[in-house]
């Protein structure tokens, strides 16, 4: 868990609020509240107001939609100093999905009147906030663009080597996946048997190991260059 006095530290390194000064960090911090999830717990349903947006400080969060026969949509998998909610929260729009905690969490409220009232006093505020708001469009195009123009397998080895973690080439790197497979081939708009048949013919290639969640890469090299 993530203690209060260093919540001004943590926003300074979102990319929201990369641009802030550090009396714009506090002001942000003293509109912000750290809420913790055990795994499974809903945040917000579809619906809800919508009273700020959240940061996950640690775990990891799914966005999803549930259709009028009952099948889930995965919308986004939310992980570590990734917000959601901030759209939403300008439009004056109840939220048009729900968020649960795939993992227990730990998420920071940053309430609506805190930003806006930074937008009222300051221009500059604006467009800051602006700024990190295109971050984050350009991340959710990258998604849209992944699952439009890419194969299915190249798709889940987007996944994979979006895991590493900071790694970029190496042999037998092990990565962990952030959530089950059902929730992961629905991120991807694949079916769960389409998702278990991808990662066993890149294992029978010899390009991974898979046990369980833990995934070993054999050679990121090859993996990334792998042509179905």
């Amino acid at each position: 868990m993530t203690n209060p006095v260093k919540i001004p530290a943590f926003l300074a390194h979102l990319p929201l609020f990369c641009e802030m000064s550090p009396d714009e960090i506090e002001r942000i911090a003293r509109g912000a509240r750290e809420l913790g999830l055990a795994r499974g717990e809903v945040l917000f349903q579809r619906g809800d107001p919508c009273t700020g947006f959240y940061v996950v400080m640690h775990g990891r969060v799914k966005l999803a939609l549930t259709s009028p026969q009952g099948i889930e949509k995965v919308v986004e998998l939310i992980g570590p100093g990734q917000s959601f909610g901030e759209a939403v929260m300008f439009m004056d729009k109840p939220y048009p999905v729900y968020a649960q905690a795939l993992t227990d969490s730990m998420v920071l409220h940053i309430g609506k009147q805190v930003i806006v009232g930074g937008i009222d006093s300051d221009p500059n505020f604006c467009r800051k906030m602006l700024a990190g708001l295109s971050i984050r469009l350009h991340r959710l195009i990258q998604t849209v663009e992944s699952i439009s123009l890419r194969s299915p397998a190249q798709r889940v080895i987007d996944l994979l080597l979006q895991e590493l973690d900071g790694t970029k080439e190496g042999l037998d790197v092990h990565v962990s996946l952030s959530a089950n497979k059902n929730v992961i081939a629905s991120n991807l708009n694949i079916t769960p048997e389409t998702f278990s048949r991808i990662l066993r013919n890149l294992s029978d290639a010899g390009l991974i190991a898979v046990e369980g969640k833990d995934v070993c890469i054999r050679d990121v090299a090859r993996l990334r260059s792998y042509d179905e």
